[in-house]
């Protein structure tokens, strides 16, 4: 993912928010933001055969202090012309393939208890299910629970 997927990356991130079960942010950050926030080595975005961009994944540090270096948090999105066709698996997959070659042991996730598609994809994708934070945070005036999930690497010690 570079800049010259910006445009099309905080599109499908605003079609996310904007339908309601994806994440408590009310609208896409600028592309800044959005870079600055996101961990280089570890997003990536789906392309069709016309280079356009179907779907991407993105990871963020969890925490800056050494005994979380190898705990991120990520967020994957798919345009809804793409969904069904496997463009989230494959996001997921290339994310696990780089954060494992870099040495990180969890990749964690927050998903609406409401967001089944995002739940059964994460769980045929070896994520587990920690539990359920409840009442964590508010969204459009009503308290939201948010199911944490994560996948702990097989092969990182």
């Amino acid at each position: 993912m570079t800049s010259a997927h910006a445009d099309a990356v905080l599109e499908i991130y605003a079609v996310g928010i904007a339908e309601g079960n994806a994440t408590f942010e009310s609208s896409a950050p600028t592309w800044e933001q959005f870079d600055a926030g996101r961990l280089a080595q570890h997003r990536f975005v789906a392309l069709d055969d016309a280079g356009v961009v179907l779907g991407w994944v993105a990871a963020s540090a969890v925490s800056s202090r050494p005994a979380y270096a190898g705990v991120v948090e990520h967020s994957v999105y798919v345009d809804p012309a793409a969904r069904g066709t496997g463009v989230a698996r494959a996001l997921l997959d290339a994310l696990i393939t780089s954060t494992e070659a870099a040495g990180i042991w969890t990749i964690q996730s927050g998903v609406f208890p409401e967001n089944r598609a995002s739940l059964a994809l994460h769980r045929r994708a070896g994520f587990r299910e920690v539990g359920v934070r409840e009442r964590i945070g508010r969204s459009d005036g009503r308290w939201r629970d948010v199911v944490l999930l994560e996948r702990r690497s097989p092969v990182v010690d």
